[in-house]
């Protein structure tokens, strides 16, 4: 039975991992700590980037989790395991799916996944680190409620009236020649 205990804490710890990593990459990432995660919302070449490092940081904790677990504080252990496997989908979904960091290229066309990629798409399409949406990795809420606090938090009109007044414009322009 105490292998359901164990189970069941990885699971929660992956909850709270998504909880926790949404919050640090909302006021600390954009926060205080910016000076790493600027490079994340910048154009870099190369494989690395110091935003990084704040994967080194959570790995080092977990494994300082899974040792102490393993000398004798039982649910240690499996707190580190879950960290490490939510480390792992971070790394599946947010560097190989959405920042494309594989080498090979996929963009989802439905579902989960595309949910995934657009809000995180709309996270990096606000320019610097004030006034961004979506700051969760693993889950993103409706894309329309993304779209809309987009919209009122930098003045755009909405869609529609943007797709109309871009007709005009196209309208009143003469033809190139």
């Amino acid at each position: 039975m105490l292998w359901l205990w164990n189970v069941l804490i990885v699971l929660l710890t992956v909850v709270a991992m998504e909880i926790t990593a949404a919050l640090s990459h909302r006021y600390i990432m954009h926060g205080w700590g910016w000076g790493w995660h600027r490079s994340h919302h910048e154009p870099h070449s190369g494989w690395f980037e110091i935003n990084d490092l704040y994967a080194v940081v959570f790995a080092v904790l977990a494994i300082a989790l899974i040792y102490l677990g393993s000398r004798g504080v039982w649910p240690l252990q499996w707190i580190g395991a879950g960290m490490t496997l939510y480390g792992l989908l971070y790394f599946i979904v947010h560097d190989g799916l959405v920042h494309q960091r594989w080498p090979f290229k996929y963009i989802p066309r439905r579902g989960y996944f595309k949910r995934l990629y657009m809000a995180h798409r709309m996270h990096h399409a606000v320019r610097g680190r004030e006034g961004c949406v979506s700051f969760g990795f693993l889950y993103a809420p409706p894309l329309s409620k993304l779209q809309e606090t987009l919209r009122q938090r930098h003045g755009r009109r909405p869609t529609a009236d943007a797709a109309k007044a871009r007709r005009d414009a196209a309208a009143k322009r003469p033809p190139e020649t």
